[in-house]
Order: structure tokens, then C-alpha cells, then sequence
């Protein structure tokens, strides 16, 4: 069932917590023997225009359990108390602990449903996130004329106040900035506002024309409540909300829930030892792809990297504390020493490097493991047998391209994780239109070879999915680095290309594809990587990064030779990381087996909450969660946490952002992970 099309019958799922978040005290007459419980769950009233819907997106890719009511279903339940509270076991319970509305008063200012939440938050100190509202009294603010500012904030620098980085945002560095993405379009707009008495403003932006600053984000405290109050507009995808999201969420939930959050970033180089065909800006293709008049017999010099391409790559890794994951085809690489006298530098210089990288199979000679193509005409085909049926490259071919190419990296003595495979072009799954299914013998061949963890491309494939018995795929974000690229001059060529229309003398491509925008002016070959190609693809990876998203990107070895165009994207998108972030809160950089039980371990928690199959609760500093076996629980917590097994207790998770997160099991012999919070 889609979340959306029944979003408030979650209320009734079994996710519930124990004890009181807030100050750790009771109920108002409650005795110490019934101290309030308080479900780890957040009740989410959004009434679609953005805000509300951004920080739902946050909650489900921590995996924060949450309940949404859609201010626009005229069959949503009513606030009541019942529907917030009620008593378990003759203990009070509240259902939620944390709560968003889309401002301060979305039901009305004397509306029943206002008068029992705040009379519910302010019995079980839950606190209250007002996901965009404008600066007035009723929100702790002065009105923003006076001494503040109303209008867009596009490219405006903000910082985060000593409260905020004492507070929930102490995973920031300090300043970050609007996104700024079209001058010619105002993206963000909000209010900056002086704090009045009770407010404690956590985010503070200068007044323009002013002499000073004030608030887009903070905290009221007032009548026995506490609100997070924002002031400007955002969605889910501006980096703006994506780098206060993790501390909207810490302060909503007081720094205890279930789910977790991580800045990933993995980066795969393809074609590792094979050399990558190069793109022709005459004839504006590739000599040497089927889809390129005059064939291959012209293809001119390759691009392949080098011996000192491979001594700078160990050095940038070294001096970037960042390591790249090559996937690797011996086999080309074996061809090429083979036509080149027996000599090739560059193996010899990642064989000598090697405990730098991590390594991924990436077939023997790159065959393409799918059916068998029939390249007479363009686009390909897949070649038929003679009753009709598509013929497929064979189980044993495949199974030849995985372990020819495993045994040559044991030879050598490279750290290859054999349950990793990447097919070259992801050959071997589904490929549309051709190849709606996959090779029917991939599934076999990668049971018998041990891979659990087959490389696909996100574009075509977003999501994690089993192929054959044992397998599960792990989606990779194609970089816009060319494979077919080694200059600077070939990547903004190419880009010029791709990204004009047929009217203008291009390919039409970005007309053709509803998600690109085709350029007014073609790039300069000379600037137009650095100053067009570069800021751009180091966005979007950024994005992918800030987003809690493990998936893994790709380039090709191609752009670690020559002009070395993937270094500026890399740079850029570390750079800018490390400026916004401190130091507790470092990128992740997992290899491709971790990105994959990663994945996993998600849909199954994700399906397990679906299904109504968890069971969280605190008691006091307690807290303790069931689910179905064999799913493992995502729990974040304060430093100081343990969890408590029969007979002792050991520190949980590990440090990430100031806090303890971790994928966590119950103990032996005990059928919930128990906690205890300092």
C-alpha cells in the first residue's frame, strides 16, 4: 500500500515508547510507579504546501517511525485527547513524541483540536516543530519590519548560533548558505526577525541594509511548551533544509529515536587497467561504440591512465583521507601488456599501491553478460536462435568473467571482497528497450561464485532488488564525468552536445528527457568544465551525500588520466562538505558490500514498521525495542547510552553528530534491545 494513499492509519500501528523525553519528570498526579511512557513516534499534520512534507522525507529516510494526517482528507482522524494519550497497563501513554504542524495555528486559533494538542504537550513536555511560519508575537518574534527582513534568501550566508552548536546543530561548523541555483528565480524566501523573550534563536542571518542580524530558526519556550519555530520556505531537496534536517529531527525527539543518519559517499572508478574509447568532436560520438559511423577502425588513441595517473591517485587518497573503490578488468589490462611487449607501467604502479584502494571485480575483459547483441543495425538488438527465443551469453561465460578475473586478483595479492561484482555496463541485468529481463543465467552464475552484491545503474534502477537466489543489486549514481573523456576541452564538448537542442545544432537529448534543461549558449571548451560542469556535478553529489543516502557513485578510470577531470568534482564535494560540517560529523566512505547490507537492513526495518511489527517504548532512562527476527534496529541516542544485556552492559553504537547511532540486536537470550540513557 502507498504511504500517502493511507498515511493516517499508521496511528494505529504498534510503535509506542515509555518515560518522559522532555526533563524526565512525570505526569502531572501521576505517582513514580506509573511514570508516562512516550511513544517513540511522531504525529506529522502537513498540509501539503512543502515544509510539513520535507521534514517527512527526513523522518522516513532516518526510519523514524511517524504518523502523517493530511490537513486536506476530510476522513482524517480528529485531535483529541484519545487520539494523543491514553492509559497502558495503568500507566499513562502518549503516542507521540514529538510533534510538526505546517505553522503555530494550522487548526485555527480556538480550534478543540489546538486546545488538546497544547494541553497534551504540555502534560508530557512534547515538543513542537512549526515547520514555516511568518515572524509575529505569537511565535516569541517581533514582526520582521521592524528591524529585520522579509523577501528572498538566495545566496545569503546564515550561521548557526553558540546555542545551536550547544544545542541540536552541534554537528555544524557554523555557517552555510542559500542555495542560488537560477539568479533569474527567487528560490527561498523567509523572514528575519528579532527574538523576543523566551526565544532562543539557533540559526541567525544578517539584516541586509542593517547593522545587525537576526533569526530564521529557533526555540520559544512558553506556557509550558516549546516550539521550533522557522521562518523560511523550503522543500526537501534545497541544501539548506538538507543541512539543518538531522538537527530539526534531534531537537523534535529530543535526541532519542529509532532510525539513524549518515553522510555517505563512495566512489567507484570503472575500467580500472582496460583503456576507454575517446569521444570525437567532429563527428560528435565515440569512434569504436556501435551507435558511431565508421565503426572502430578509426577510433583513434585510447584513453588509459598512466603510471604516474596512478602514482597521483594514491597521493590525492592519501592526502584527502579518502579512499576510491577500483573496479578492475585484468584481462583488458593483461591484453594491453600483452600488445605492449610485455610491459605495462601502470599495473605495475597500482600493483605496487595497492593496499591503497579497495578493489571490485569487474569482469575479466568487460563482456558484455546479457543476451548476445546483434549490432547490424542501430540501436542493437538482442540476437535470436532459430526458434525465435533471444540468445543469451551462457552461464559458463559468465562464470569465466567473474572468476578469471577474482583468481587474477588473489595472484596478486589484491584486497578483493568476492561477494562485489560490477559487470561492465551493468551488462547482464535488464537493459530497456533491448533487454527487458535478465540473463537468465546471471542468477545461477552469481550463486555459484558467491556474489551477494551486483553494482546497477540508479538511473535505470533506483531501488534495491534480488537477482536470482542470493544476490541483491546495489544501485550507482552515474557521475557527469564522461567515460569517453580525458580533457577538460572533450567534457564541456560533449557536454555542449548533449545539452543542445536539434534546433540548435545539438543532439535534442535534453528536449527529449522532461528532467534536463537544454543550454541557451554552448559552454566554452576552454572554462567551461571548471566554471559550468564542476560546480554543478559537485551539487548534485553533495546532495546525494547530505540526503542519508549510501548509494554509491561512479566514474571511469578515463577521468584519472590526462586532464584528471574527476579530481575537481571530488575536491569540490569534500571541500564543501568539511566547510559546512564539523568534525564529529565526517563523511562515511563505505566499499560496496557495506553500501549493499546497508540498503537491506533498511527495507527490512522499513517493512517491518509498515506491517505494524515494532514495539519501542521508554520508561524513565529506559528504553527498549522489539521487532521481527532478523531485522536489525536503527536506534540514535545520546552519548553515554548503553545497552543491557542479562547479565552486564556495554557502551551502544558508535559516534556520529554528537550522538550514539547503530544498526543494533537484541542480546542473547533476549527477545528486545533494552537501553538505559545517561
Amino acid at each position: 500500500m502507498t504511504h500517502r494513499a493511507h498515511r493516517w492509519r499508521a496511528a494505529g500501528v504498534t510503535v509506542t515508547a515509555a518515560g518522559l523525553l522532555t526533563l524526565g519528570l512525570a505526569a502531572p498526579g501521576a505517582s513514580a510507579a506509573a511514570e508516562p511512557r512516550v511513544d517513540l513516534r511522531v504525529l506529522v499534520v502537513d498540509d501539503g504546501a512543502g515544509p510539513a512534507g520535507a521534514i517527512t522525507a527526513q523522518l522516513r529516510s532516518e526510519g523514524v517511525p511517524y504518523t502523517v494526517l493530511d490537513l486536506g482528507d476530510s476522513g482524517r482522524p480528529t485531535i483529541t485527547a484519545a487520539f494523543l494519550s491514553d492509559t497502558v497497563g495503568g500507566r499513562p501513554r502518549a503516542r507521540f513524541q514529538g510533534v510538526v504542524l505546517p505553522n503555530e495555528a494550522p487548526f485555527g486559533a480556538d480550534s478543540a483540536e489546538r486546545s488538546a494538542l497544547e494541553a497534551y504537550e504540555k502534560t508530557y513536555g512534547i515538543p513542537q516543530v512549526d515547520a514555516y511560519t511568518w515572524a509575529h508575537p505569537e511565535v516569541g518574534l517581533d514582526y520582521a519590519d521592524h528591524d529585520g527582513y522579509v523577501g528572498p534568501l538566495d545566496g545569503r550566508s546564515a550561521t548557526v548560533t553558540p546555542a545551536g552548536r550547544t544545542g541540536p546543530f552541534g554537528y555544524l561548523r557554523g555557517s552555510f548558505s542559500f542555495e542560488d541555483n537560477a539568479p533569474s528565480v527567487d528560490e527561498s524566501y523567509g523572514f528575519v526577525a528579532q527574538p523576543r523573550t523566551g526565544f532562543t534563536s539557533y540559526v541567525d542571518a544578517p539584516v541586509p541594509g542593517g547593522p545587525g542580524t537576526g533569526t530564521l530558526l529557533g526555540e520559544y519556550a512558553h506556557d509550558g511548551r516549546r516550539e521550533l519555530v522557522v521562518t523560511f520556505a523550503y522543500n526537501q531537496y534545497q541544501q539548506q533544509f538538507r543541512v539543518l534536517a538531522r538537527g530539526m529531527v534531534e531537537w523534535l525527539t529530543q535526541g532519542v529515536h529509532l532510525g539513524q543518519a549518515r553522510d555517505y559517499f563512495a566512489v567507484h572508478v570503472d575500467d580500472v587497467l582496460a583503456p576507454d574509447a575517446r569521444w570525437d568532436t567532429e563527428r560528435n560520438c565515440t569512434p569504436g561504440d556501435i551507435d558511431c559511423t565508421g565503426g572502430g577502425e578509426d577510433a583513434g588513441t585510447p584513453i588509459r591512465m598512466t603510471a604516474a595517473d596512478a602514482q597521483y591517485a594514491a597521493q590525492w587518497e592519501q592526502s584527502h583521507g579518502f579512499t576510491l573503490d577500483l573496479a578492475f578488468n585484468a584481462g583488458a589490462g593483461e591484453e594491453w601488456r600483452t600488445g605492449n611487449g610485455g610491459k605495462d607501467p601502470l599495473a605495475d604502479q597500482l600493483l605496487k599501491d595497492k593496499a591503497a584502494y579497495r578493489w571490485v571485480n569487474h569482469t575479466y575483459t568487460h563482456l558484455f553478460l546479457g543476451c548476445v547483441q546483434d549490432t547490424s543495425a542501430v540501436p542493437w538488438s538482442c540476437a535470436k536462435n532459430a526458434d525465435g527465443s533471444t540468445r543469451w551469453v551462457s552461464r559458463s561465460d559468465i562464470s569465466g568473467e567473474i572468476s578469471d578475473n577474482a583468481d587474477w586478483a588473489l595472484l596478486h595479492g589484491l584486497s578483493v571482497d568476492r561477494s562485489e561484482l560490477v559487470t561492465g555496463e551493468h551488462s547482464g541485468l535488464k537493459t530497456l528497450p533491448q533487454q527487458p529481463e535478465d540473463n537468465p543465467h546471471l542468477g545461477p552464475a552469481l550463486a555459484a561464485d558467491g556474489v551477494r552484491w551486483i553494482a546497477s545503474d540508479n538511473s535505470r534502477e533506483s531501488g534495491q532488488r534480488a537477482v536470482g537466489s542470493g544476490a541483491l543489486t546495489v544501485p550507482r549514481y552515474p557521475m557527469n564525468v564522461y567515460y569517453n573523456a580525458g580533457t577538460r576541452a572533450e567534457m564541456a564538448d560533449e557536454y555542449n552536445w548533449i545539452y543542445t537542442a536539434k534546433a540548435d545544432g545539438g543532439s535534442g537529448l535534453c528536449t527529449d528527457n522532461p528532467a534536463s534543461t537544454c543550454l541557451s549558449e554552448p559552454l566554452d571548451t576552454a572554462t567551461g568544465f571548471t566554471d559550468r560542469i564542476v560546480p554543478a556535478e559537485a551539487h548534485t553529489d553533495l546532495g546525494h551525500v547530505l540526503s542519508n543516502d549510501p548509494r554509491p557513485h561512479y566514474a571511469h578510470q578515463s577521468n584519472l588520466a590526462e586532464d584528471r577531470v574527476l579530481y575537481p568534482v571530488l575536491d569540490r564535494v569534500l571541500a564543501d562538505h568539511q566547510a559546512l560540517f564539523a568534525d564529529n560529523t565526517p563523511v562515511v566512505n563505505l566499499r560496496q558490500s557495506a553500501i549493499g547490507a546497508e540498503l537491506q537492513n533498511r527495507a527490512r526495518w522499513q517493512t517491518a514498521l509498515d506491517a505494524g511489527k515494532v514495539t519501542a517504548y521508554r520508561v524513565g532512562n529506559t528504553v527498549t525495542v522489539t521487532a521481527p527476527s532478523g531485522t536489525r534496529i536503527p536506534v540514535t541516542a545520546p552519548e553515554g547510552t548503553k545497552q543491557q544485556f542479562l547479565l552486564s552492559s556495554a557502551a551502544f553504537g558508535t559516534p556520529y553528530a554528537g550522538k550514539r547511532s547503530a544498526w543494533g540486536t537484541p542480546g542473547a537470550l533476549q527477545t528486545a534491545l533494552t537501553l538505559r540513557l545517561p
